[in-house]
């Protein structure tokens, strides 16, 4: 079972977003016309490197990383990686990965069960869900007892928000519904639940004023920076996170789309305050995970 052993003042982030494609015997986490269609749009055609090698990665960075895949079986008709497996080979590197999780919420009962024991006998530190790619709405009544189950389990809920670049460019998008990424969907779930940590991914873009909203207005929601270069923030955003949100907004890159050594070098070029970096960087994130004595 999983167990941290981040040693907080050895790292110099943490970063919230961190893909892992493929399993130690090369399957795949998104069907193959999807793999080449991001590539193509992230301009990223580098190797989708294994928990081993992710592992490796941020140790010679000294920072530590939250790691997951996404279980979206019911609409893509494609096996998931195994979230048992990820968070097992994160064990293994416990000094600087984090496990989260991810259940397919469309297949109801079984996603409880499945976040059930991911949380209690493997040890994931939360849930990722991307409901663009899952084909849910996350504020539908159906989905409150998952919410409720992690709620209890006192570990966080990581949504991706706005746009993507899975499908993108494909016929019909690949028939994926962008409007069910939107953040404010997630209000909803965050006034139902006030005890559930939502942390809302990426800039959320074309919806950023409603993440801004959603996360002034919900004390238990978060941002993380995550899917795009620091140089393209829309400028609410970095104001909010000088200000009001500095305690709630988290690092966070995409790797391997979007690596550490590019984030931190372009957001040396934005309006960020040294001041509130820290706590971007890991401070927040140790808080928000538990990881701070």
């Amino acid at each position: 079972m999983y167990q941290p052993a981040i040693d907080l003042a050895a790292v110099t982030a943490i970063d919230m977003h961190v893909h892992i494609e493929v399993d130690d015997h090369g399957h795949a986490s998104l069907p193959e016309p999807l793999v080449a269609a991001v590539s193509k749009y992230f301009r990223a055609d580098g190797p989708r490197p294994a928990v081993d090698a992710v592992a490796q990665y941020y140790r010679e960075r000294r920072m530590a990383a939250v790691v997951f895949s996404v279980d979206a079986r019911t609409q893509l008709a494609h096996p998931p990686l195994s979230s048992t497996d990820i968070a097992r080979a994160a064990a293994e590197h416990a000094d600087v990965l984090i496990p989260f999780g991810s259940v397919d919420p469309r297949t109801g009962e079984a996603a409880l069960e499945l976040a059930t024991r991911l949380i209690e006998d493997e040890g994931v530190r939360g849930l990722k869900f991307h409901p663009t790619v899952q084909g849910f709405d996350p504020s539908h009544e159906e989905y409150a007892p998952l919410w409720g189950l992690i709620e209890k389990a006192g570990v966080p809920a990581l949504f991706h928000t706005g746009q993507t670049g899975i499908g993108a460019g494909l016929p019909g998008g690949y028939g994926f519904r962008l409007g069910l990424s939107n953040p404010m969907l997630l209000d909803p779930v965050a006034a139902d639940f006030p005890n559930l940590q939502i942390i809302m991914a990426h800039p959320s873009v074309p919806w950023q004023d409603e993440a801004l909203s959603v996360a002034t207005h919900k004390p238990n929601t978060w941002i993380d920076l995550s899917g795009w270069s620091p140089k393209y923030f829309p400028a609410e955003l970095v104001r909010y996170a000088n200000s009001i949100l500095k305690r709630r907004v988290l690092f966070g890159t995409d790797y391997p789309l979007l690596t550490p050594d590019r984030w931190l070098r372009d957001v040396a070029s934005t309006d960020l305050k040294p001041d509130v970096l820290p706590g971007i960087l890991k401070d927040n994130a140790a808080r928000l995970l538990r990881l701070a004595g």
